[in-house]
């Protein structure tokens, strides 16, 4: 099984051994896979880069914190969404991490149920931005194909110029835009304008600012 078919798994990350024991099995219990560590290195160490799911991160443990274990993933590119646990004493520390990208923070003691549906949507985002993710490395693909003349004819065609303005502006005819037109749609594999519109936004969107 690759990583783009392994199944979506919770990873937890926390140095309270009754802690872990209870969140796998809470988590165990609603069929969803689990996988639980003692520590950010020994997550680090026995984390295949590329795998689908959540994290459930705890702020304060020894060695590597969690804010700095959430530093180290950005660094080695793992998106994994990140639910941040934390005792009532480490509220600021909590948002401090949610600032640095977590997507929710769950005080302890915690509601069963109001985890379990934090984890679901935490699920639900890396599933929609690996979709995007792969929507986007398409999209990328298709722009390759296209000449230099036919990538300018797209930018000119989504931003809304019509092929007599194009025509004028690159000094050909406006026979010879639908033709690069109609080449960009078939290379672009878009079915109506603005469809080509939406791919072009997208591309824009994972530009690094």
């Amino acid at each position: 099984m690759n990583q783009s078919q392994a199944a979506a798994t919770v990873f937890v990350v926390d140095d309270d051994q009754a802690m872990r024991n209870s969140l796998k099995w809470l988590i165990s219990s609603v069929g969803l896979p689990v996988e639980v560590f003692a520590s950010a290195d020994d997550f680090l160490r026995g984390h295949q880069s590329g795998r689908p799911g959540c994290m459930l991160l705890d702020v304060r443990m020894p060695g590597m914190s969690g804010l700095e274990l959430q530093e180290v993933l950005g660094e080695k590119g793992i998106t994994l969404p990140v639910i941040i646990i934390t005792g009532h004493g480490d509220v600021p520390m909590a948002v401090r991490a949610m600032k640095a990208g977590a997507i929710d923070f769950i005080e302890k003691p915690f509601n069963d149920e109001m985890l379990l549906e934090g984890i679901r949507r935490a699920l639900n985002l890396d599933e929609r931005q690996r979709h995007a993710h792969l929507e986007r490395a398409e999209v990328s693909a298709r722009l390759a194909q296209l000449t230099p003349r036919e990538h300018e004819v797209m930018s000119m065609v989504t931003d809304g110029k019509s092929n007599k303005e194009i025509a004028h502006e690159l000094g050909v005819s406006a026979k010879t835009v639908e033709a690069h037109r109609a080449r960009v749609m078939e290379k672009m594999q878009a079915g109506s304008l603005a469809e080509l519109v939406r791919m072009a936004l997208l591309c824009q969107s994972s530009e690094p600012a």
